[in-house]
């Protein structure tokens, strides 16, 4: 069961589209707006104050009886029982919740003053990357959703099709990405917003873009506003309606609880795909709001230089001049024609396998199968694997099959937009084994999309522009990799030292910097040239014609290599001597990883190791974070690498020198090492039960599903069972087989990752490259 309330107040409802973009922000838009400044520092909030004035407690409390009653909030709750007991259990536990009368506040002050536009300031980014927004004053879309007009103009100026704002400037060499839609809403006002992530060529070029995008909206008033174009939108929301694939039921219930604070009860779950109708006047009038004397503009970069510094995130920032008519725009814009990728057949096939099937076995290619129709929806998951032992042997290969991969997408964007827009979904990723392909969308028309990639693959021209914006892409990326959240840096590099093959984004970013558009054109021909294929399909789709679909994508191929000839990803067995791992990063704080490595890769050993790790998750949180307040990420668990056991005990600190973080981790352990001597099996039991049922727990998604079964194949898990094998050896852990394990993890296998600023980075792959693969062990 899954339970959520929602507060009918108002709500910041702030994006996380840059917290200090959104602070910059805060200081342009109307100071009486009650969201704006939103974001107060917790110690402040929380902290005590002088003698005579309230307690945190009676403010607490004050501040509950205030905003918190009956008639202004909306409980959702989704759960597998029938609808009379969950209405007894919601009796039972919430009618004694007080109606105090409350009211929902109508924020009345706009967001933003028109007579203080148009305006637009300049934003200094820690990241090295460019963003522009352009920012209009609108109505809030939850006073038309049953139209949607903005959507209807979202998807046209954020269409990434032939002939859309985004591809002009793309061929223009001037962006690599680009959204448009309503946000900070606050129930009567909004921003329309269309947010353009620029190159370095296209931070020189503001005022043409500007220009390029008025051009578009222009454009949208001529000839955009067609009765064909809204009903094409209705048309696809509606099949995303119907077929719509719930997640974990604690997710449904925020969204139901959210959407009840927003609109009527009977639209709780249809208002977000409600689509009654075109009506021409009120997209006009929307449209109208879309005007350069209305514009707030906000430009992002790294090397910004502020005269102001804004008061949540100091980031600093000035106010510039705002030119409205010069610039000439770029050519060649055009709106989408009708989508040919809209699924006509959707029929729910009455098929089921219970697990993948293994259809074909050749040399050089595998294919697994199986037929699902438990999500109650006729689409189909699809992946291929195509492995070549060059894309990981050294760093030049890893990051020429990152380029292959992400080329691939780019170059086929423009294409395939409507393909996503009609509900498929194609992505290419690099990994150690190659590139793999993931298809995910409707049966129908599901065939056109994987022709046309392939089509791609195999003889598509690597233009050079499409090669050097992927290339920058990639780089930004690696170069900001030190600049991620500290304790994600510190499981990447416990990744880089026990796995095998991995490359550092450091490494990856070194090889990249002499390759050119030939590199990869010569590339692409020898990966393509000797391939191993690995490929599955899950979903509404029959046996023959997946063996066929599978049959056509081999034939193309032509893979030949055999499954001994590609590299497996290895965990490695780590070493007494092997010293304190010491990340590359950028951060000014500190943190410490300590990893305890199972002794083999037995179910045994993961099934002790997983209790273990359940056991030791609250007991951890509790003392070092909330009774010693040591940092602000703790946590510890259950963490393998592919099926290596392990448990990480993790801090990361803004003041806290990881000598001091280690020392009291080290206490944790000792004082964990009594209460294991002293657990009884009546204790154990609910860590046991707790294990076994995550294990077990029903997927959520079709891709979901195909995801878990995909990395089977990857852990040679042949049968598709070893995950039900697993939940089952956890339910026979005894407490004397944890204290045994305990034991052995406290000196074998020990791993540190730690971090304080000014402490220089080691080479993590020179210090594991002569570990040895850990052991499969006894099942």
């Amino acid at each position: 069961m899954a339970l959520h309330f929602e507060l009918s107040e108002y709500q910041a409802r702030i994006r996380d589209d840059g917290r200090r973009a959104q602070d910059v922000l805060d200081q342009l838009l109307n100071p009486d707006h009650p969201t704006t400044g939103f974001s107060v520092g917790s110690r402040e909030t929380l902290a005590d104050r002088p003698e005579g004035e309230p307690t945190l407690r009676e403010r607490v409390i004050d501040f509950y009886e205030d905003h918190y009653g009956a008639n202004v909030m909306h409980l959702a709750v989704v759960a597998p029982q029938p609808l009379d007991d969950l209405e007894k259990m919601v009796t039972e536990r919430f009618t004694e919740i007080p109606d105090r009368g409350l009211s929902r506040p109508v924020i009345e002050a706009p967001l933003v003053s028109e007579a203080a536009l148009p305006k637009a300031a300049r934003m200094q980014s820690i990241r090295d990357s460019q963003r522009l927004s352009f920012m209009f004053p609108v109505p809030d879309p939850e006073t038309a959703y049953r139209h949607k007009p903005a959507d209807y103009l979202a998807n046209l100026l954020g269409h990434e099709g032939e002939g859309s704002l985004l591809a002009v400037l793309r061929e223009a060499g001037w962006a690599d990405g680009l959204s448009a839609g309503a946000a900070r809403g606050d129930g009567q006002h909004a921003l329309f917003t269309v947010d353009i992530s620029l190159t370095p060529a296209g931070a020189e070029q503001i005022e043409r873009i500007q220009a390029t995008l008025f051009a578009a909206i222009e454009q949208l008033r001529e000839t955009g506003l067609e009765a064909w174009r809204y009903d094409e939108q209705a048309r696809l929301a509606e099949q995303q309606f119907r077929f719509q694939q719930h997640g974990a039921p604690q997710g449904d219930a925020m969204r139901l609880a959210m959407n009840l604070s927003r609109y009527p009860l009977e639209d709780a779950n249809f208002a977000p795909y409600r689509m009654d109708g075109f009506d021409r006047q009120q997209i006009a009038r929307w449209l109208d709001q879309l005007r350069p004397e209305t514009l707030l503009r906000l430009y992002s970069g790294p090397k910004v230089e502020g005269t102001k510094v804004s008061p949540w995130f100091d980031a600093p920032w000035r106010e510039v001049a705002l030119e409205t008519g010069e610039a000439v725009p770029l050519a060649d814009l055009a709106l989408p024609e009708p989508n040919p990728y809209i699924a006509e057949d959707l029929e729910l096939l009455d098929i089921q396998d219970e697990v993948p099937v293994k259809r074909i076995e050749e040399t050089g290619f595998d294919f697994w199968h199986m037929a699902d129709a438990t999500f109650d929806s006729p689409k189909v998951e699809w992946r291929f694997s195509l492995q070549n032992p060059a894309a990981s042997r050294e760093a030049r290969g890893a990051a020429l099959a990152r380029l292959l991969a992400d080329w691939l997408g780019d170059s086929l964007n423009e294409a395939l937009y409507p393909a996503r827009l009609a509900g498929h979904h194609f992505e290419a990723y690099a990994h150690a084994r190659g590139v793999t392909l993931s298809f995910s969308g409707w049966r129908d028309r599901q065939d056109r999309l994987i022709e046309r990639v392939l089509e791609q693959l195999r003889t598509g021209k690597i233009e050079e522009a499409s090669f050097e914006r992927v290339r920058y892409r990639l780089q930004r990326e690696w170069r900001n990799a030190p600049q991620d959240a500290l304790y994600r840096q510190a499981h990447r590099t416990l990744a880089e030292a026990l796995v095998r093959p991995q490359w550092s984004s450091e490494k990856l970013l070194e090889a990249s910097r002499d390759l050119g558009v030939e590199d990869l054109r010569d590339f692409r021909e020898t990966f393509l040239a000797e391939l191993r294929l690995e490929t599955m399909a899950v979903g509404n789709l029959g046996a023959d014609l997946a063996r066929q679909d599978a049959m056509r994508v081999a034939e193309a191929l032509s893979p030949a290599l055999s499954n001994e000839q590609i590299p497996d990803l290895v965990p490695l067995q780590a070493e007494p001597e092997l010293p304190t791992l010491v990340p590359i990063t950028s951060r000014e704080e500190s943190v410490v990883l300590h990893y305890l490595q199972g002794p083999d890769r037995s179910l045994q050993s993961q099934a002790r190791l997983a209790v273990l790790g359940q056991f030791l998750d609250t007991p951890f949180y509790q003392r070092l974070r909330t009774e010693e307040q040591l940092g602000y990420v703790v946590s510890a668990g259950y963490s393998p690498l592919l099926d290596a056991p392990g448990i990480s005990l993790l801090v990361q600190s803004p003041d806290t020198a990881s000598e001091a973080i280690q020392a009291r981790i080290d206490a944790f352990l000792n004082d964990f090492t009594s209460r294991l001597e002293a657990l009884e099996e009546t204790e154990l039991a609910p860590y046991r039960q707790a294990v076994h049922d995550r294990l077990v727990e029903r997927d959520t998604s079709l891709s979901a599903r195909t995801n878990r079964f995909w990395q089977a194949t990857a852990l040679d898990d042949a049968d598709f069972y070893r995950r039900e094998r697993l939940a089952e050896r956890v339910l026979e852990v005894t407490a004397r087989e944890l204290r045994q394990a305990w034991t052995a993890l406290r000196h074998d296998g020990v791993v540190n990752v730690a971090f304080d600023p000014g402490d220089e980075p080691n080479d993590v792959a020179e210090l594991s490259r002569e570990l040895t693969p850990l052991p499969k062990g006894e099942e």
